[in-house]
């Protein structure tokens, strides 16, 4: 497992942000430090996931102290998120969605540092986790 840094940067009256040196535009935010991280890990995977679609490179990681020799990350602290790269093959699907629906989804995804595959598993996950069904697991329902 690859372990990439996070920068946390808390301004006064916000939440604990987090970005990826190593994937620029990719950023998450928690309530405090432990929902931080929790979200880091989660954006970081989701990600990756897309990139992993995409056909793309996975970089290697940063050194810490090639990080934190930008004058841009000064005021940042430095923790290692691991990557937790999918057990599963992703597979591609075609779906359909009304054009305003779509174009919300990517600037969504954009602002939040995701792709759109990430957002909409994301999405998907997140609804799984919330209903009411004994045969949810993680989030994947198992077939009965």
């Amino acid at each position: 497992m690859q372990n990439f840094i996070g920068l946390i940067h808390k301004d006064p009256d916000s939440d604990y942000g987090v970005s990826f040196p190593d994937f620029p535009g990719v950023a998450t935010a928690g309530t405090d430090l432990d929902d931080a991280r929790r979200m880091a890990e989660e954006a970081l995977a989701f990600h990756v996931e897309g990139m992993i679609e995409d056909g793309e490179a996975i970089p290697e990681p940063s050194s810490l102290e090639a990080i934190m020799s930008d004058p841009e990350n000064g005021d940042a602290v430095a923790v290692l998120i691991p990557l937790r790269t999918p057990a599963k093959k992703a597979v591609r699907v075609n779906i359909t969605l009304a054009e305003d629906l779509l174009r919300a989804i990517d600037a969504h995804a954009e602002a939040h540092g995701l792709t759109r595959s990430g957002f909409l598993a994301r999405a998907a996950e997140r609804q799984m986790m919330s209903d009411d069904n004994p045969n949810n697991i993680r989030g994947y329902a198992l077939s009965a």
